[in-house]
This record gives structure tokens, sequence and C-alpha cells, in this order.
């Protein structure tokens, strides 16, 4: 990896400075998210997701959640909004005019979790996340990896596959030992099957899609190997992306964004004494948020300094 352009010089400063906000902006200016899962049993995936959804400034975070017993209001966060989940809501997101649909964290694959998929799939235009279960039914189902790579020809670089080595052998019918053996050629293959940009997470993550060569993040250490990193990965790209509509960004942009501020947060934490050991998705989620502030404040700052 000696040779791949490091995602630190995509200027991401100049990206995140695109964020700020005039005083006249609305809560429509800043984008609204959808994110789908939650599934029983695994409902704290999408409720990080949300938070990440939340913290890292979409005007509307929504969350549509499939464990039937889950609270409809997340206590300490209830700017956010849920709904359970349903088929007929399923068939009707288009009512709901999200900028930005992110789906996967904690998913799982029962026909309701197919059937959001299938409708997701179908929206046409706007930025979509797409990870963890939702990448395991397209690994799947031939139909839905066709129904993607028809968006993706129809929108092109409007979908984002963020998958870690399990989800990506099974995405390319192999194994992890393969992927991780040659990761430059896995995401090359990734490209090619989906039409997707994607992220190959992992040390030294990679960003790739039909129009850019892979670049790889340096950033990030062995704490962020805990449940629910992935998870808040997503949240923040589906805030970035949907705040992007308005903001002139586009996907690849804030899926730029979201990879090197989740690394770097993690890596500043390491650094305060917070981690490796014992770091969490919700202080990281904290730590994203100053990142994306401090810029912001600092309109002279060179494009380095991230």
């Amino acid at each position: 990896m000696k040779n791949l352009i490091p995602l630190q010089q995509i200027e991401i400063a100049k990206l995140i400075h695109r964020l700020h906000r005039s005083p006249s902006e609305h809560k429509g200016d800043a984008g609204k998210a959808i994110l789908i899962g939650g599934q029983t049993g695994m409902a704290g995936a999408l409720f990080l997701a949300g938070q990440a959804c939340l913290y890292l400034g979409a005007g509307w975070t929504m969350l549509r959640i499939l464990d039937k017993k889950s609270p409809l209001v997340h206590f300490n966060h209830p700017e956010i909004m849920i709904s359970q989940a349903s088929l007929a809501d399923a068939n009707h997101l288009q009512d709901l005019k999200p900028d930005a649909i992110a789906i996967g964290p904690g998913l799982g694959q029962t026909d309701l979790a197919r059937s959001y998929l299938k409708n997701v799939l179908a929206y046409p235009e706007i930025p979509l996340v797409i990870d963890a279960d939702a990448l395991n039914l397209i690994a799947n189902s031939r139909q839905l990896l066709s129904q993607l790579k028809k968006r993706n020809q129809a929108y092109p670089n409007r979908s984002v596959l963020t998958p870690h080595p399990g989800e990506a052998a099974r995405l390319l019918k192999t194994n992890t030992t393969v992927i991780q053996a040659d990761r430059i050629e896995t995401i090359r293959e990734l490209v090619e099957l989906t039409g997707s940009i994607i992220v190959l997470k992992g040390q030294n993550t990679l960003i790739s899609s039909p129009d850019h060569e892979p670049v790889v993040c340096r950033a990030g250490n062995p704490g962020m190997a805990t449940g629910g990193m992935g998870d808040i990965l997503t949240g923040s790209i589906a805030a970035i992306a949907a705040q992007g509509v308005r903001h002139h960004l586009n996907l690849w942009e804030s899926t730029c964004i979201a990879v090197n501020t989740h690394a770097l947060a993690a890596d500043l934490l390491v650094k305060k004494g917070i981690g490796p050991i014992g770091l969490t998705p919700s202080e990281t989620i904290t730590q994203m948020r100053a990142i994306i502030n401090q810029c912001l404040s600092q309109q002279n700052s060179k494009v380095t300094s991230f």
C-alpha cells in the first residue's frame, strides 16, 4: 500500500468547510436522514448510528426500527425521531422525502429487512449508505445485487458500501484470508461487482469507486476493534451526505470526510488516555463532532492539519 494516495491528501479540511452554516440556515438545509435497522436484540446498533447522525449534523435524524419491543423514544437523545418499521412504511419511504438513507445496522435478514432493502434500492437519486446485514442480504441475492447495479448505472456514485473483511468475503464468495492477503485487489473487485463507492474497513481502511482509484486512511488504531464502530461510521456518512445535498458535497466527498474524521477521532482519544482498551463508539462520536466544529472555526486553517 506504499504507493496509494493517503486520504489526508484529499484536502479534507476544505471539504469540511463546505458544511459551514449561514445565519439563515434551517434544519431543511442540513438534510433529512433515515436510518433503517435494529432487529430484535440489535437495536443498539441502530441507536448508535442514529446518535452519530445526530451529532454529525443532520437536520433530521429518523430511525425505522425493526425490533417491536424497542422503545420509540431514545431517552438520552429525544431529538432522534423513531418509528416502528412495517411493510407499509417500507413501501412508502418516498412520502418522507429523505435526503439520504442508511440501511444495515442491526438490520437482520428477515423478510421485512429484505423488503426495506428492495425499496431503498428502488429509491432514486439520493445517497444510500449500505452496511452490515444489508450487505449480507445483497451477498445472498442475485436479484438485490442486480438491483443495486442497475441503480448505480442510473445514478452513478450515489451508493456507498462499507464492508468489513467478513462482509467483503461474502460479497465476493471467498474467505477473509483471501480478502486480507490483497486488500487493494479486493476493493477493486468490489467496485467492479457492485458499481458502488466502497469503504473496505480494517487496518488502513481503503476507499474506492468507479471514478476513483483506491485511497488509504492511515489514521486509526486497535481500540476501534469493538462493536458499534462500524455503525457510527454508517451514521456519520449519512449525516454528512444529507447535509451535502445543499452544501455541495457529493457522496464520495462525504464518505472521505466521515472515514478520516472517524479514524482521527479514535487516535485523538488514545492520545488523551481514553483507549485503546475500552475505547467506545459513543466517545468517538463526541470527538468526531469536536473535530468537525474545530475545523469549521478555523477558517484559515491549513489543509494538512487534518
